[in-house]
């Protein structure tokens, strides 16, 4: 092909097309060659434009240059259709890996969800949306290589001029199981979406099954998820904060690429400098409890002394009227406070919260906390009220606001860290 690729084994077939083991002769070298096939055909404009939107998808990609993202090298047309030339990746991919070993362990769940989260980030960052996110597509190779694949064949947006329908080739559907339920009631692809798919990958990866697996049945394509999945069990506390944030079914309250990169980050900080961090926050939380004891004793001791020197006659009745309950020391703050936004904890009785988005008219949340409840929100960008900061404890981006004064209503913003 081309005078250059020699095609020498079939590797996978799709509705797509199929992939090729092939020679790169001018260069010496094996490659992978993807065969793009249009399966509808609306006019005869379609190849050509079919063509050359591969092209600028293909192009793009290849500028990424990621090391979690398959290189591509070329892409060529023979007989009316384009062939891209990628990498070879010797490995296997994590389909594979998960039927021939089972679940992953929590460690290396997370390491894979490090290095596709970042390659997630490189792509949405340049526009391009991947669309087809599943464990066939996410390549482990031997070296310890984490690669993301089969970005050369999604749909990029459509060009001006281009034929009513063309771009939706059949057999073009995600993976029942991994499609975000957005998109599952017929909305348009996001970078939300492919966070959703890349939550459940890593799901199938420590479980063994997909999210709504349930008893060898996945969710049919097309059909939304109506209820949120059940936590995985075998992921530890801190993945599976990062597994169901991503698995939010609400796009507005799903983990963005920041929030979930800082809960990865704290899920694999050493042992002993998360230990350390520990120790640090009870030693400071000890040390302001033992000042305010200590401030309060000598302000009290002051107090009674020139009450004395002033009134001789004062009677114990009258200075203990005048003394108020010794102030507690701090309570250790709920967990999540520092992974989310914005923390809001009712103390002391029901606190009444309102949450919402900024110029957004979905509400993230509106009720009543019980005394003792704690709400997390993690938006980049949010806006709270709360009817009663006497009794609402508010954390935003892991710092405590001040308490406010019994029945005060007050709001808080909470912008991009």
């Amino acid at each position: 092909m081309a005078n250059r690729y020699r095609l020498l084994a079939e590797l996978g077939y799709g509705p797509m097309g199929t992939v090729w083991r092939a020679h790169d002769d001018r260069l010496d070298r094996a490659v992978a060659i993807k065969e793009l096939r249009l399966l509808v055909t609306v006019t005869e404009a379609d190849p050509a434009v079919f063509v050359e939107r591969t092209l600028r998808s293909a192009r793009a990609t290849a500028q990424l240059g990621h090391p979690s993202i398959a290189e591509i090298y070329d892409v060529i047309v023979e007989h009316g259709r384009p062939w891209v030339v990628m990498e070879l990746v010797q490995g296997a991919d994590l389909a594979q890996v998960i039927a021939r070993s089972g679940p992953l362990t929590p460690e290396r769940v997370t390491e894979i969800a490090r290095r596709l989260l970042d390659a997630l980030g490189a792509a949405h960052n340049a526009g391009i949306l991947h669309r087809n996110i599943k464990p066939s597509n996410v390549l482990l190779t031997p070296d310890g290589r984490v690669l993301l694949t089969d970005f050369a064949v999604v749909d990029p947006a459509v060009p001006a001029g281009a034929p009513a329908g063309f771009g939706h080739p059949q057999g073009r559907v995600p993976s029942p199981g991994y499609v975000a339920p957005e998109v599952a009631r017929g909305g348009e692809p996001t970078s939300k979406s492919d966070l959703w798919s890349l939550g459940a990958i890593l799901y199938t990866a420590v479980e063994g099954r997909a999210p709504y697996d349930r008893r060898g049945a996945t969710l049919p394509p097309g059909v939304p998820a109506t209820e949120d999945p059940l936590p995985p069990q075998l992921a530890g506390a801190p993945l599976t904060s990062v597994i169901m944030g991503l698995l939010e079914r609400n796009p507005a309250v799903r983990l963005t690429h920041a929030r979930a990169a800082d809960r990865l980050e704290r899920a694999t900080a050493p042992r002993s400098r998360r230990r350390a961090a520990q120790r640090h926050r009870m030693m400071v939380a000890v040390s302001l409890a033992a000042a305010t004891c200590a401030i309060g004793i000598l302000g009290l001791g002051g107090l009674v002394l020139g009450m004395t020197r002033e009134k001789p006659d004062t009677t114990a009745a009258d200075v203990s009227a005048a003394l108020t309950e010794p102030a507690s020391g701090p309570e250790l703050e709920p967990e999540g406070v520092q992974s989310n936004a914005l923390v809001i904890r009712a103390a002391g009785g029901p606190c009444r919260v309102f949450v919402a988005r900024p110029g957004n008219t979905e509400v993230v949340f509106d009720g009543v906390l019980a005394d003792g409840q704690v709400g997390q929100y993690d938006l980049p960008r949010l806006d709270a009220v709360v009817n009663d900061t006497a009794t609402c404890e508010v954390w935003i981006h892991g710092s405590l606001e001040p308490k406010g004064r019994p029945g005060e209503r007050k709001r808080y913003t909470v912008t991009e860290r």
